[in-house]
């Protein structure tokens, strides 16, 4: 007798679960690595215990997928001389800016070129 595909054995474990379970932890797992590009990882751990005198085995199986960590979210922010944090740089002058009456928010299209 030869041996037989280790797919027989998880497909059997949870009465077929498990390997529907590890099936689609992949799926997922290749989605963020598409998404991120960074890599991850997929561990199908199986433990084999014997459950009586008579030949039989206790199997079970566990899924545990490492997706890539998101990048973390950040701000540039200034620093005081009191200590804080603020989004505008306090050495920075101000620009008292003022709108224009009569402008147009149309582009100029008649230029000359020489």
């Amino acid at each position: 007798m030869s041996i037989r595909p280790i797919t027989d054995t998880l497909r059997h474990i949870g009465g077929g679960v498990f390997i529907d379970t590890a099936s689609d932890k992949l799926a997922e797992l290749v989605a963020a690595v598409d998404t991120t590009g960074k890599a991850g990882s997929i561990d199908l751990k199986i433990k084999v215990k014997k459950a009586t005198r008579g030949g039989a085995m206790h199997i079970t199986g566990t899924v545990k997928v490492t997706k890539p960590a998101e990048d973390p979210m950040e701000a540039m922010l200034f620093a005081t001389p009191e200590g804080n944090l603020v989004a505008d740089d306090p050495h920075q002058q101000k620009l008292d800016l003022k709108s224009v009456s009569g402008a147009s928010d149309t582009p100029v299209t008649n230029l000359k070129t020489a």
